[in-house]
């Protein structure tokens, strides 16, 4: 079915389609490998109304791989904060350090080298080189993964090796000759805008005619999904500990959840416990990684969040009077004023703790 002609009719209808849909996106403006490589991180698990923002002030910021591989790793986590999956940061800054140190400054335009980059995996180094040079390099990411699972009426799970094998070797059969770099934005396009997981636009879908899904109305079983992630319900607590107006945060340190971000002193509950077996287990823990001792009190309030394969409920307790020297440890801890949290990195839920003491 995907003879020559197939394939020729496929490439003419999506760029034509494309050239009249694309979205006005700030890194379509101006098209350089650094810019590409900013958004193609940013938008890994991210939505592309997100990362807009955040892409603007990015740039603004750290204009230049020089300006960004300078920079204190504390500052681009700022920048980062709220986009989540911090380790993408932290990757991004090291490798615009490879950058500088390897190639002068000069974001690298062979695969290989864009390839060895802290960060950069073969859908990433194909994304940059293809759109910001042209360079005839396929892509495969979650959006044409669906869409390629469809147009090939893929009748078992996408994600396995063979069939990701399959996958790569149909998106190299589809390049064109010219505007590689259009024809890959137009795939990701189509597959976020019109080949939707659920209730998929086939009626304006500018290749419904060349879908077989489509055609024998196979859109609800193809792809077909991969099993669930089983998520594992934790309990966690956060203990604001104020001295004067002066409240004590940690930094989260290697291999930590949110490795050099800032938070509040953050320790793991027995679930099912009452009010005062949990305030008893705090002081402990407190007591041995601080050297402090107070009166706990609370849970002031708790909130939902989901990490990876956990569902999280976080309890803020409230530490009043602090008795005891602060020890050393290996990770920084400190006193600080709301206005200086205000100006570190957090995780988001740190984050909304700070703005809610602001509030009371």
């Amino acid at each position: 079915m995907y003879d020559a002609k197939w394939k020729s009719n496929f490439r003419r209808k999506l760029l034509h389609w494309f050239d009249d849909h694309q979205r006005d996106l700030p890194w379509r403006q101006h098209k350089t490998p650094y810019r590409i490589w900013i958004s193609e991180i940013m938008l890994q698990q991210t939505q592309v109304a997100t990362v807009i923002d955040y892409f603007n002030r990015f740039i603004k910021r750290f204009p230049t791989v020089k300006k960004l591989a300078q920079a204190d790793q504390a500052e681009v986590l700022k920048l980062w904060e709220g986009l989540g999956y911090y380790r993408r940061a932290r990757q991004l800054h090291a490798a615009a350090q490879v950058i500088v140190e390897q190639h002068q400054g000069t974001f690298p335009t062979d695969f290989e080298s864009v390839l060895a980059l802290p960060g950069i995996g073969r859908y990433t180094a194909g994304a940059i080189l293809s759109i910001a040079l042209d360079q005839k390099l396929p892509i495969l990411e979650g959006n044409t993964i669906r869409l390629f699972a469809r147009l090939m009426t893929m009748q078992s799970d996408p994600r396995t090796t063979e069939n990701q094998k399959a996958l790569w070797e149909f998106s190299q059969s589809l390049l064109p000759r010219k505007r590689c770099g259009d024809f890959n934005q137009a795939l990701m396009e189509l597959g976020s805008q019109i080949c939707n997981p659920k209730r998929p636009k086939c009626l304006v879908c500018p290749i419904n005619n060349l879908c077989m899904t489509a055609v024998k109305g196979l859109q609800e079983q193809i792809p077909v999904a991969s099993k669930k992630v089983k998520y594992e319900d934790l309990w966690e607590a956060a203990i604001v500990l104020k001295k004067q107006n002066r409240i004590l945060i940690r930094q989260c340190g290697p291999g930590e959840r949110w490795e050099r971000l800032w938070d509040f002193p953050r320790y793991a509950l027995s679930q099912n416990v009452d009010t005062e077996s949990s305030a008893q287990q705090l002081l402990l823990r407190l007591k041995e990684e601080t050297g402090l001792a107070t009166d706990l009190s609370g849970p002031l309030f708790q909130m939902k969040h989901a990490v990876t394969r956990y569902r999280i409920t976080l309890q803020c307790w409230k530490g009043d009077g602090v008795t005891g020297r602060l020890k050393k440890t290996q990770a920084p801890i400190r006193w600080a004023t709301l206005d200086e949290i205000e100006k570190m990195p957090m995780s988001v839920t740190g984050r909304k703790i700070a703005h809610k003491l602001k509030s009371l």
